[in-house]
């Protein structure tokens, strides 16, 4: 009998150093919608679990929206970049509405697409598919230029390692943000020298340092305040407990103007919500801490006189076409080594103690009122669904918020422990942000509050398919009015005494009928319930609580909230 001919080795080809270079640069997953521009990433994945290369893991996500959201909620549990992959033009096109999202956000994401092939014949992974001469664009990085840092084409396999490395140091310098990679599937697929070398990622550089100068110009600022104010709306973590501590020293109110995390813990003193309005019309010190839109100049304006202070590595905001605030004074650094210096350079204030003592008489106020406003009634509102969910998930819970949730109502201590929707607003975001924030950190409780509107288009078929295949159990409650509530609120805003107030702004925002999410998700192996009593509340929501901690299984409530 013959012998069986040995198998030849296969040579490497530039998809498994594609792979491993992400790995080498701390990415952990892959999130992939694929495409017929994939075969290359499959063979490259397929080969590493025969051989054990070093590769990140691999996450089907079969929607590309909610692949990038998901990334979005890993990168905000662990800090490191992330990578998306999806089908050339129209896997691209499914991406924008929540790279836009990430773009205003300042996440590091590597998005890549396909592309279609270059040749027509002759080349090994040539077009074989009537798609490649539709799917071809003349400029197809142009889809979204706007909106990342960098973008770029792969020309050859051997410059492969090379592309990612440059790609992780754009998308990490500061400030942060998304970066854009075109992977045609010859060069992908085409042989490099062997064996893989492993890279070793670049140093990145530190937040920018204030200049002194400014900050000694701040702190006598505040010195000599009478009513400062502090407005801003996402902070990272390590500048939580400095925010903490200037505020306390110097009895400075902190306002989270349309928040975006944790920071000041809310039962800090100087805490005082999320709306500026009563503060900023008497202040004569406003200091916008890394805040985009810190007033509304429409509605709002601060008082005559007062100096106008913008601090963060960008403090103008420098991609936003338009934006006019006044500005006396602006510092441009990292907010983390901006607060620090500001600590030691603040000296004690005169007014500081008889502002304290005025702002906490103003603190008791307005708690009491926060009280009255989440007490249960016969109904649910959102004030009381938002005092359940805080009494019930507990401090270390990780909520992701995409409209409906009042964070007034819902007390955050900690910092990570709530995240909302971006400045940008694309619907569809908090979903798949808390699947992927639940890959990172699996023993986190994870909640996402959304909603009705923002349900439906987080592509929640896929949503709970991603949670059941990947082992994902997160709590998701659907805040369900039954409307488009921006979009009623904007339309009153404008036409409340107009014809369309006629109607309470219900014309083109009802949503009515509403589909039975609970069941949907029920079908979908989820613990589901629909709730509409505030006295069955708190019950629901630990039943669903325990669903997923104890039974590690996704929970839904579909909760009406007629508000």
């Amino acid at each position: 009998m013959a012998a069986t001919p040995a198998t030849e080795p296969r040579p490497a080809i530039a998809a498994e150093a594609f792979l491993r270079a992400l790995a080498d640069h701390g990415i952990d997953y892959f999130f992939a919608n694929p495409g017929t521009d994939f075969p290359p990433i499959v063979e490259a994945f397929s080969r590493a679990k025969k051989t054990n290369a070093k590769v990140p893991l691999p996450v089907l996500v079969p929607h590309e929206n909610l692949a990038v959201a998901m990334a979005h909620g890993a990168y905000l549990m662990n800090g490191r970049p992330q990578a998306v992959m999806v089908h050339v033009n129209v896997g691209t096109a499914n991406t924008i509405n929540n790279l836009t999202n990430l773009s205003r956000d300042r996440v590091p994401l590597i998005l890549a697409a396909g592309r279609t092939p270059i040749t027509e014949k002759g080349t090994f992974g040539s077009r074989s598919r009537p798609i490649h001469w539709a799917q071809e664009m003349f400029d197809q990085a142009g889809m979204v230029r706007e909106l990342v840092k960098w973008d770029y084409e792969l020309r050859n396999g051997g410059q492969v390692g090379d592309v990612i490395a440059r790609s992780v140091e754009v998308a990490m310098a500061h400030p942060r943000g998304p970066i854009y990679l075109v992977l045609p599937r010859e060069p992908l697929s085409a042989p490099v020298a062997e064996p893989i070398e492993p890279i070793t990622p670049r140093t990145a550089a530190a937040r920018a340092h204030p200049d002194p100068t400014t900050i000694a110009t701040l702190a006598e600022w505040i010195a000599g305040a009478e009513r400062p104010m502090i407005i801003t709306s996402a902070l990272p973590p390590e500048a939580v407990p400095l925010l903490s501590a200037l505020a306390e020293r110097c009895a400075i109110p902190v306002i989270t103007n349309n928040p975006r995390s944790v920071c000041l813990p809310s039962s800090h003193p100087m805490h005082f919500g999320y709306e500026p309005g009563p503060l900023l019309k008497d202040a004569d010190l406003i200091i916008a801490l890394d805040s985009d839109v810190p007033w509304m100049p429409h509605l709002q304006q601060p008082a005559a006189g007062a100096r106008i202070v913008h601090m963060g590595e960008d403090p103008f905001f420098v991609r936003y076409p338009m934006r006019s605030f006044p500005s006396d004074l602006a510092i441009q650094a990292g907010v983390v080594n901006s607060l620090e210096a500001l600590l030691a350079a603040i000296q004690e204030s005169k007014t500081a103690e008889p502002r304290r003592t005025r702002l906490a008489e103003r603190m008791s106020a307005r708690r009491a009122q926060i009280a009255k406003d989440s007490a249960p009634g016969d109904t649910i509102s959102p004030a009381y669904l938002s005092r359940c969910i805080g009494e019930c998930v507990g401090d270390d819970a990780v909520i992701f918020n995409e409209y409906p949730l009042r964070a007034d109502h819902c007390p955050r201590e900690r910092p990570d422990t709530l995240f909302a929707l971006s400045p940008a607003g694309g619907l569809g975001w908090g979903l798949g942000a808390a699947l992927g924030a639940k890959l990172a950190a699996p023993d986190k409780l994870v909640v996402a509050t959304l909603g009705d509107g923002a349900y439906m288009f987080s592509n929640p078929t896929v949503g709970h398919w991603v949670s059941q295949k990947h082992n994902l159990p997160i709590l998701t409650i659907i805040f369900n009015n039954s409307r488009y509530g921006a979009v009623r609120n904007s339309t009153l805003g404008m036409f409340k005494d107009g014809v369309s107030g006629e109607t309470d702004g219900r014309e083109l925002a009802d949503l009515d009928p509403s589909p039975p999410y609970d069941e949907l998700a029920r079908a979908q192996g989820a613990h589901a319930e629909r709730v509409e009593k505030a006295a069955d509340l708190p019950a629901a929501l630990a039943r669903a609580r325990d669903a997923v901690l104890n039974e590690k299984r996704q929970a839904l409530l579909n909760v009406i909230t007629p508000y």
